[in-house]
């Protein structure tokens, strides 16, 4: 008897949609993370992309726990000097809760060639409607 491994030939992916409202950022990243990366399946083959598509909505709408969103900093570097950007969590959940979302879930993703592909089949909302009705994702508690 031969093992199953799996590639990009013998993987069918689905769509999966995530409801952020009153949940944890974290914790909706986690699990956003945990399908992108296939990691519930049981034929997940470690070095292979067989991981799904994510669908994260209402991400406007998700919580940080304790005092993250005063002393949480976003901090990002152009390359010049003087070039370190900063911006508190509480001002970026309430402009841009997706780039919020997306930086958790891509900070738990392997930093690699497949971590960067399943990136792109991750899709963030505000709000709780999304553009990928016509794919019928499985809505994940």
């Amino acid at each position: 008897m031969s093992t199953f491994m799996a590639n990009a030939n013998n993987i069918e992916r689905r769509w999966f949609v995530i409801d952020a409202a009153g949940k944890p950022l974290g914790k909706t990243a986690v699990k956003a993370a945990e399908i992108l990366r296939g990691k519930h399946r049981p034929e997940f083959t470690p070095h292979a992309d067989c991981g799904e598509y994510v669908i994260i909505v209402n991400a406007s709408k998700a919580v940080l726990t304790g005092k993250k969103l005063e002393q949480k900093y976003y901090r990002h570097h152009s390359g010049y000097i003087g070039g370190l950007k900063e911006v508190q969590y509480k001002t970026l959940m309430a402009t841009r809760p997706e780039k919020a979302m997306e930086l958790a879930v891509k900070g738990m993703l392997p930093h690699n060639s497949i971590g960067a592909k399943s990136f792109t089949r991750l899709h963030v909302y505000a709000d709780a409607s999304h553009k990928q009705a016509a794919q019928k994702p499985i809505v994940v508690d």
